[in-house]
């Protein structure tokens, strides 16, 4: 994707998406903007150059992509239909019926798996993701966000061994810190 495509792109999802007002994070910290995913995400205009966007940037080699519940799931679908590569959808808990499972989706031992993020705060949410491939006997080899707040993600995903990247952050929405 050209870069003025990539612009344009960065102003519709702020358009559409950042909120102003007095916020308390899932990190617990508060901000006086939030970033609803739920906006941006359930736009099929938007998902669709999401998606293209994050295929660009899965290393080959790379076996699986997965998404967390509930914002990963449309943007590792989207991408999944981009790149062509499978999915795994990981759930915030175990369910408590049928094959009782948290992790869905095929995922063997060994694979190569790039997990999706929709907003990177502090990268608690995706992190614990990880954690969850892991146990699994797979590799997480990057992590991609769609927007890094620019508040800790990058650091606490390379202290726990995992590459960080976000397609935006939000001096790309033009919002200040």
């Amino acid at each position: 994707m050209d870069d003025e495509t990539r612009k344009a792109l960065a102003g519709e999802i702020a358009a559409v998406s950042v909120l102003r007002g007095q916020f308390t994070l899932r990190s617990g910290r508060t901000s006086s903007y939030y970033l609803d995913k739920y906006l941006f995400s359930t736009r099929p205009e938007i998902l669709r150059q999401l998606g293209q966007l994050f295929a660009e940037r899965i290393p080959s080699g790379t076996d699986r992509l997965a998404g967390a519940e509930l914002g990963g799931i449309p943007l590792v679908s989207a991408a999944s239909i981009e790149s062509g590569i499978p999915c795994i959808f990981i759930r915030n808990s175990k369910k408590e019926y049928g094959t009782s499972k948290q992790l869905e989706g095929a995922l063997e031992r060994g694979d190569r798996v790039v997990l999706l993020e929709d907003v990177a705060t502090t990268g608690g949410q995706a992190l614990e993701a990880v954690e969850i491939i892991r146990s699994s006997g797979a590799e997480v080899v990057k992590t991609i966000a769609t927007i890094d707040r620019l508040e800790g993600a990058r650091e606490n995903f390379e202290a726990a061994g995992v590459e960080f990247e976000s397609i935006f952050t939000r001096a790309d929405l033009g919002v200040e810190g």
